[in-house]
């Protein structure tokens, strides 16, 4: 018979294990270091709980100090879960051929996100040789509400989940959460219009997003996908619709090869 205290220790250890993690998301793949004091912010957790779960994850090897620094970097244990996920996920070794055809094709990046909490992560990422770089990659955690790819997202998922999201995206906002809706729902009737959406300068200046959502494998996995690019000239209009067609295109198929597929994310 389990007794109330084994249920305790039980939750307790779920509890800690949860919060470990929610340290460990904190980080970014741009690999910037961070203290207890940022991850306390980034976490909400109590300074006392962060400083000891950072303690106890340097000894167990996901996380390392920067030295000279006092801030932590992932270590070695995080990363090796995470390449190892990617390398053996095969819903993503199916997709990367033609995210790569596509980038190539129309001399952009491309990149296929899935939501993480109010932001959209980067689950790969393909580039042209010939495109400036935007300092991104897999791994990269990009604004949902600001950029193309998280505005698509939004608008692929039923209705009660989008606008739960969106208010929770309006709360953040403070005082700029009625031009940020009323931005949401622009690039929601360029996507009923035009099965696309484009924004300028949602993530990075001189950047653009064109994206649409995908629906992925027999689970019907929802994610987004978006050609991006830097340009310091350019007409947004005529890019969408230099883009689009590619895109949509590029996204069907991947539907339909993926249709039958039982992997997921």
């Amino acid at each position: 018979m389990i007794s109330s205290n084994d249920c305790d220790r039980d939750i307790s250890t779920l509890m800690t294990v949860e919060r470990g993690l929610k340290v460990l998301r904190a980080f970014r793949s741009n690999r910037a270091p961070l203290t207890n004091a940022e991850l306390v912010l980034r976490t909400g957790l109590p300074k006392a709980t962060v400083s000891r779960l950072t303690s106890t994850l340097v000894q167990a090897g996901f996380l390392r100090l920067v030295p000279g620094k006092r801030g932590f970097e992932l270590s070695t244990g995080a990363l090796g879960i995470g390449h190892a996920y990617l390398a053996t996920n095969d819903l993503l070794n199916e997709a990367r051929p033609l995210l790569q055809e596509l980038a190539d094709r129309l001399d952009v990046s491309v990149a296929l996100g899935i939501q993480d909490g109010v932001e959209m992560l980067y689950v790969d990422y393909r580039v042209s040789r010939k495109v400036a770089t935007l300092r991104l990659g897999v791994g990269s955690v990009l604004p949902m509400s600001t950029t193309s790819i998280g505005r698509a997202y939004l608008w692929g998922l039923p209705e009660p989940e989008q606008l739960s999201l969106i208010e929770e995206h309006k709360r953040l906002a403070g005082p700029q959460a009625e031009a940020l809706e009323s931005a949401i729902h622009a690039s929601f009737r360029e996507l009923e219009t035009t099965g696309t959406c484009a924004v300028l300068a949602g993530f990075q200046r001189n950047t653009y997003g064109v994206s649409l959502p995908v629906c992925l494998g027999q689970n019907r996995t929802l994610m987004a996908m978006s050609c991006g690019k830097a340009d310091v000239d350019l007409d947004l209009k005529s890019v969408r619709e230099h883009i689009a067609p590619a895109l949509t295109e590029t996204a069907e198929r991947l539907q339909a090869q993926l249709a039958n597929s039982s992997y997921c994310l």
